[in-house]
């Protein structure tokens, strides 16, 4: 088989993939903000799963390293987050997630947590990638914002040739103009050829690079973007929830409000089912 095609991805279970045919869930707050807020969203978050027998990593983030403004909150302390996400694991018997912004953060981190998350605007960096991949754990791309769907074959590649079968990728949109994203549907077969592939609902909607310095957002239309995203192959979905997203000390503009999880996935769960069984 040529280089264009990646040997090993057609067989999910050989990139760590564990959720068979069902429609794969990671979900949870954008950061770690405390223990409390933190439980509080996994109970809801995996209570939700459980009744609609849908498969869930939770993810949060120990720090928030790409901010707009230098008074944005960053996190509560790398290690008292990540611990707070093992205690999340083991608490609820789930996996957890989280993302990593430089090389020598990855030990750290899978350490505490089962899927190692690479930033888009870090899918490139080439240390990061082989960091992450030597950690033996699941790593998971965020496509760049910049690059096309075809582009993140190099990305899987770096982690496969560092000895890591275990690669996935996330669509998180495009830049559209310099305040807004657009997610290319053409993008989801595209990158089934590499691995499976994650559709980010929550940040795909952000608007960036806004004169306030606080990211914005069209929360409004996550359902439109999630049902799309999963008619056009995606093999799970991405989704940050809280129970007030305008109290979330990240990214609340874009969030999902956490009562409202339950129909959202309902309606993706059946979407994922039709598209299964033709």
């Amino acid at each position: 088989m040529s280089r264009s095609k990646m040997e090993n991805t057609s067989n999910l279970k050989d990139a760590g993939w564990t959720a068979g045919d069902r429609l794969q869930i990671i979900a949870g707050p954008c950061a770690i903000e405390g223990e409390d807020i933190a439980m509080r969203v996994a109970e809801g978050v995996i209570a939700t799963c459980a009744k609609l027998d849908l498969p869930v990593i939770f993810k949060g983030s120990y720090r928030k390293a790409n901010r707009s403004r230098l008074d944005s909150f960053t996190g509560i302390g790398d290690e008292k987050a990540l611990g707070i996400l093992a205690k999340v694991g083991e608490a609820f018997g789930v996996q957890t997630t989280t993302d990593v912004h430089a090389a020598e953060e990855a030990s750290l981190a899978a350490a505490y947590t089962d899927v190692l998350q690479i930033p888009a605007f870090l899918c490139r960096q080439t240390d990061l990638l082989v960091a992450a991949a030597r950690t033996g754990k699941v790593v998971n791309v965020k496509k760049g914002q910049f690059l096309a769907p075809e582009s993140m074959e190099h990305a899987v590649r770096k982690i496969h040739d560092s000895g890591n079968p275990k690669a996935w990728l996330t669509e998180r949109g495009t830049m559209l103009g310099y305040q807004d994203m657009v997610v290319d549907m053409r993008g989801f077969p595209v990158m089934r050829q590499y691995g499976p592939v994650i559709a980010d609902i929550t940040h795909s909607l952000q608007q960036p690079n806004q004169q306030s310095g606080v990211t914005g957002g069209r929360p409004e239309l996550i359902a439109t973007i999630g049902r799309a995203a999963v008619a056009a192959g995606a093999n799970g979905v991405f989704i940050e929830t809280h129970p007030e997203p305008s109290q979330a000390l990240s990214d609340g503009a874009n969030m999902l409000p956490l009562d409202q999880l339950e129909g959202l996935l309902a309606q993706l769960k059946r979407v994922h089912e039709a598209v299964q069984h033709g």
